[in-house]
């Protein structure tokens, strides 16, 4: 490896001993480093069917498709939750990451929807999913703020599934409107945040009030420009406003930042798991 990446990893893992608390931002990037792809491979081994069907591409795109009937619909849904949440084991660049901030304290923010952070084994109590979870499905209007665990469902929903179809006896409706339910992502302005969802909140937000000038050292890892206000821009300017902040940002489309931080920024846009295996193997 080169001396400026060594010198980047030095740099880093002086940063993240020294510090008082760390604060984890987590976008799609760090699932894609895990190998939790939603197009190529993957996408061809669980959704072949629907490929040739529908001429889709990649599981992204596919849960923005307008599916004819509720049949479809469902069948795309069960199908994408069960492979990249129920079926999926932790990965093992969750369990790295784990491993390098154990003994630290931290806390997580998250737009990832599929659990790798808990199946790994972060405490839930420091993890806010602010986007929602795959493993919940909620009134598609809103008409209540309760949210319904779905694995029981989604299998059975996998099971029934024949030419791109579930069984109908097997659509949801909500059990107080009567209506559609809708997988518990924030997609539009229905989005049901319930109690837990206001609890990680207030969580994460009492972190941040206390850190104001603490050394923190906040771990971007692969956020990009689709919903920058969640944490890219936030964790930019917290920096910006806390002369004992650093960011430590692993992006290989977007490591840059605005020049005001350019002597508080670490940037690496080399794969994210061989850094984190790196520093654990030079000091963490």
């Amino acid at each position: 490896m080169s001396q400026d990446y060594q010198s980047r990893i030095a740099k880093a893992l002086t940063l993240i001993e020294e510090s008082e608390q760390i604060i984890i931002g987590a976008g799609a990037g760090l699932s894609t480093a895990a190998g939790l792809n939603y197009g190529g491979q993957r996408f061809e081994e669980h959704f072949s069917d629907f490929k040739e069907k529908f001429g889709l591409t990649d599981m992204y795109s596919a849960s923005f498709y307008p599916f004819r009937t509720k049949e479809e619909f469902w069948a795309q849904w069960a199908r994408h939750i069960d492979v990249n949440r129920f079926r999926e084991p932790a990965r093992q660049l969750y369990k790295d990451l784990l491993s390098l901030v154990k003994d630290k304290s931290y806390h997580i923010i998250t737009t990832n929807v599929e659990s790798q952070f808990e199946k790994a084994g972060f405490p839930n109590q420091k993890i806010f999913e602010v986007q929602g979870n795959y493993a919940y499905l909620q009134c598609a209007k809103a008409c209540h703020d309760q949210l319904y665990y779905n694995e029981t469902l989604i299998k059975d929903m996998v099971n029934t599934i024949h030419e791109c179809r579930i069984a109908s006896e097997l659509i949801p409706h909500c059990p107080v409107c009567g209506q559609d339910m809708d997988v518990n992502l924030r997609h539009n302005n229905y989005f049901v945040q319930d109690e837990k969802w206001y609890e990680a909140q207030q969580a994460y937000d009492d972190v941040i009030e206390r850190i104001h000038q603490a050394k923190v050292v906040f771990l971007e890892f692969g956020v990009g420009y689709n919903t920058p206000g969640i944490i890219r821009y936030p964790f930019e300017q917290m920096v910006y406003k806390n002369k004992n902040a650093t960011l430590i940002r692993f992006n290989k489309d977007h490591p840059e930042g605005p020049k005001e931080n350019e002597e508080k920024t670490v940037a690496f846009t080399e794969d994210i798991s061989m850094v984190i295996d790196d520093l654990q193997r030079n000091g963490i």
